[in-house]
């Protein structure tokens, strides 16, 4: 078991406030410097193709101005590779992306969209970045995403947080039992998506977890507490699931 989880912070929707109004506040690049302070391990930005929210000069600030890593979201397409290959940032992650959605809805389908993929994850770890695949919580997705070479992958927790209380027990049981499968065949497992203070002990809990990505909550919470605040309550609760299952483990 991994003692520390690692959280990284989305701050994608700090720039659609910003993009709401037009202008330059809020600043994204202001609030991953705020989540550095409050105990963010990485940063995560996800430009899309219709620049919604993160634009191509977020991304060239973030590069220059935060010392953390970032972690690049994308879509498989030939300008956001060229754009990633220009910067070069940390890590690239490889996200399904549809202009209709409001937020990314569910999984990337590395089974069906292999050959796809492959060229894409191959010149992205050429150049140094560590990809990941965010996949839903199925071993198929996952043995598709080791025979890709990618080294990382992400598990879509969005059905976990979006079903009723009751019904969360399976879903949790699926990543469980997807995290337990990534450790077996040599893939660093990470989650994320719609994940808040209810719903994050659970999945912090899973032992082959190494990093949360959470995002649009912790923006969410900033309004009424404050992003620093909202990010040490999150990093508090993911501290102490590990602190309680590593003491269920040694009893």
């Amino acid at each position: 078991m991994n003692e520390y989880l690692r959280l990284g912070v989305n701050i994608d929707h700090v720039a659609t406030i910003r993009n709401a109004r037009g202008g330059i506040h809020p600043d994204p690049v202001r609030a991953a410097i705020a989540a550095a302070a409050a105990g963010a391990d990485g940063i995560t930005a996800h430009l899309r193709e219709d620049r919604r929210h993160i634009s191509d000069e977020d991304i060239a600030r973030l590069m220059r101005d935060i010392d953390l890593p970032l972690n690049f979201e994308m879509a498989a397409t030939d300008e956001m590779l060229d754009i990633a290959l220009r910067h070069k940032p940390h890590a690239a992650c490889i996200v399904p992306e549809k202009r209709e959605e409001r937020t990314t809805e569910g999984g990337l389908d590395a089974v069906t969209g292999f050959s796809r993929l492959e060229p894409v994850v191959r010149r992205l770890s050429d150049a140094g970045m560590r990809v990941s695949l965010f996949i839903e919580p199925e071993p198929v997705q996952l043995d598709a995403a080791k025979a890709l070479g990618a080294p990382v992958v992400e598990l879509h927790t969005g059905a976990y947080c979006e079903v009723p209380p009751d019904a969360r027990p399976a879903e949790l049981s699926r990543l469980q039992t997807a995290a337990a499968h990534a450790g077996a065949v040599g893939l660093e497992c990470h989650a994320g998506h719609g994940l808040t203070f209810d719903t994050v002990g659970p999945v912090a809990a899973i032992p082959q977890l190494v990093e949360l990505n959470i995002g649009h909550f912790l923006i969410g919470e900033a309004i009424f507490g404050g992003l620093e605040s909202s990010i040490k309550r999150m990093r508090a609760l993911m501290d102490q699931a590990r602190r309680d299952t590593s003491g269920e483990r040694s009893a």
